[in-house]
């Protein structure tokens, strides 16, 4: 898909893992990209491979509302549009039983996960899309789409996510379109723990006979924002492998 090259995407949670796949498969086709993060190391090796005339950073963190004025502003400074807005960004610090989570890591777990997803959706909508037009392309989780063990306000954080998704996506019509992915495990840094140990065991529950890779969800990212999916707004694209076909999540 090579017919929006030339457009511009923000891209928050990329120095790594599903957010540097979602950024190389728009370099590929020809966007340029902002990507955000903590650790700002991490941020110029990936623009470095990104390469330096496609890609710039922004350090920060999501649930930084200076961050998300900064990154658009940032963005529109470096390039003059953001056609595209990918939220990435998430955290998940608990494992275990809901019950007993401390509320205060919830709150942290919703403020990164949705919030900030919220935040720069507006500020990319103020500077850019409300005019323009463009796209929103939220990663939620298949833990968002059906309860899962052991990552539970995770899960109802991606499940808040979706549900943002089809609002902004009723909002914001006609001029961009909001879908959401919800991936089941990806091999990343970040879900590490999830199959670290046992990712033969783990794959074993997948029709694929894999675990996903980021370049899976650079796909779909890819798909969303461009004119193949000019009349599709408010879904969630579920990528998993197959596993919901044996009626589980891993």
């Amino acid at each position: 898909m090579t017919e929006l090259s030339g457009k511009v995407a923000l891209i928050t949670g990329a120095s790594r893992g599903i957010g540097y796949g979602v950024a190389e498969a728009l370099v590929a086709r020809g966007d340029k990209v902002a990507i955000t993060g903590r650790n700002e190391d991490a941020l110029k090796e990936a623009v470095e491979k990104l390469g330096a005339d496609r890609a710039i950073y922004i350090a920060g963190k999501a649930h930084d509302e200076a961050h998300q004025v900064a990154a658009v502003e940032r963005t529109m400074e470096a390039f003059g549009r953001v056609d595209y807005l990918v939220n990435n960004a998430g955290t998940n610090p608990v494992f275990g039983p809901i019950a007993d989570v401390d509320l205060a890591v919830a709150r942290k777990v919703f403020e990164t996960n949705v919030i900030s997803a919220l935040g720069f959706a507006q500020q990319t909508w103020k500077a850019w899309q409300s005019e323009h037009g463009g796209a929103i392309v939220n990663i939620a989780s298949v833990a968002g789409v059906s309860a899962s063990p052991f990552v539970g306000v995770y899960g109802v954080s991606k499940a808040a996510m979706i549900n943002l998704t089809q609002q902004l996506a009723h909002e914001f019509a006609p001029y961009v379109t909001v879908n959401a992915i919800a991936p089941a495990v990806v091999k990343t840094k970040f879900a590490t723990a999830l199959y670290e140990g046992r990712e033969e065991e783990v794959a074993g529950k997948y029709p694929m006979g894999r675990l996903g890779v980021p370049a899976d969800i650079g796909g779909a990212a890819a798909y969303f924002t461009s004119e193949a999916s000019a009349w599709v707004t408010g879904q969630t694209l579920v990528i998993d492998g197959g596993l919901f076909l044996n009626a589980g999540v891993a």
